[in-house]
């Protein structure tokens, strides 16, 4: 059997692996392949820290001085990988208005005037 710190340690290092490539996921999609890329990679990290996670709970180890943490950790990575896949480059998400446009539009409201 593992041991459950080797395991612990396993967890700890594929969560702060997946941080590091989900922070500076913008920085890749420049370009499209390497988003792609990027992205399959976050996808799988992700997919084996929930399963390092649950392997931590099932071998009766503690993260951070818990054993109930792993558990909930486990699906929340789950959940990130998934995200991880949605590409929703070149798409308004927010459809707010832009601050420019506004004030172009008004510049040629006065000028009408």
């Amino acid at each position: 059997m593992v041991n459950p710190t080797f395991i612990e340690t396993m967890a700890e290092a594929t969560c702060f692996l997946s941080l590091i490539l989900f922070t500076f996921i913008a920085t890749f999609s420049r370009s499209e392949r390497a988003e792609l890329i990027v992205q399959n990679i976050l996808f799988y990290l992700l997919l084996l820290c929930a399963g390092i996670l649950w392997m931590l709970y099932l071998s009766g180890g503690s993260l951070w001085g818990s054993n109930y943490l792993p558990r909930p950790l486990s699906l929340f990575c789950i959940i990130l990988a998934i995200s991880a896949k949605m590409n929703i480059k070149g798409q308004n998400v927010s459809f707010g208005a832009n601050p420019h446009t506004l004030r172009k539009k008004n510049n040629q409201h006065d000028e009408q005037e």
